[in-house]
């Protein structure tokens, strides 16, 4: 069986406080984006896996979806498969490609071999891997809190604009990100801001990681400003970056050849 699992881009991004655990609390709207990898998965008489497209760095057994195998063949007592992944969706980029894949292992597995859980069980398996993980279950726009496990759907959409994806291939790590990051609640509500005039985006609608990211990594910061020159009508960097976004009215001409890109009517 085939699947594509796809990514999100975070319209606004408020680190608003810190958890007991350590954990910071977000609050954010994800809009999942149709730029997707291909995950394949076969019963086979040994657990194998294998990739191609982009080069994924690491051990296999740090994948998320060997990891989502795993967490389902202990409770389940699943037989092996040959899992395959191809790489289209960059990684450590802010679009949530890996947490995508382990999701769409979990929901490929319970279609396979007829595991019948539920969508709130998947949920919770997918929030054993990741942060982001249970939001690709139901990949459907939503408003998304605590450390990034609360999701609840939205009735939100932006069919018919356009939106410019680019990723400069510059590696934000966890600790940089984070780095001299201050919270605060904010005092408008997301689900507000997002049904408001589009014009008023650029002004209310941020993302609190390019506070401490564009100052060392002024590349970043100018991509964003060139969507904005380009004629977006809001341009954010998404997550942790280093991807940055722009969404328009008219279908953008690409022209950062020497990065990743990718334009696509929403």
């Amino acid at each position: 069986m085939i699947i594509f699992p796809g990514c999100k881009i975070n319209i606004g991004l408020n680190i608003i406080g810190k958890r007991p655990d350590g954990y910071h609390k977000i609050e954010s709207i994800f809009y999942p984006l149709e730029l997707s990898d291909i995950l394949e998965i076969i019963p086979n008489g040994i657990f194998s896996i294998s990739a191609t497209g982009l080069p994924i760095k690491g051990d296999h057994s740090d994948n998320l979806v060997v990891k989502a195998y795993y967490l389902l063949q202990d409770k389940y007592d699943l037989p092996p498969v040959k899992i395959h992944l191809h790489k289209v969706v960059p990684m450590g980029a802010g679009l949530g490609g890996g947490s995508a894949d382990g999701a769409a292992t979990l929901v490929l597995l319970n279609r396979l071999f007829d595991l019948n859980i539920d969508t709130k069980q998947l949920e919770l398996y997918a929030d054993e891997l990741g942060s982001d993980c249970g939001f690709f279950i139901q990949n459907t726009p939503s408003f998304v809190q605590g450390k990034g496990e609360i999701i609840n759907p939205i009735d939100f959409n932006l069919k018919g604009k356009y939106i410019y994806l680019i990723n400069p291939q510059i590696h934000i790590s966890t600790a940089e990100a984070f780095a001299g990051i201050i919270t605060s609640a904010s005092n408008k509500d997301l689900k507000d801001l997002i049904n408001s005039d589009f014009e008023t985006w650029s002004s209310e609608l941020k993302n609190d990681f390019e506070s401490t990211i564009f100052p060392n990594h002024a590349d970043i910061q100018k991509i964003k400003e060139g969507l904005y020159d380009h004629g977006a009508f809001y341009a954010s960097m998404t997550g942790t970056g280093s991807s940055v976004y722009g969404l328009f009215d008219e279908k953008p001409i690409a022209n950062h050849p020497h990065y990743f890109e990718w334009i696509s009517k929403l």
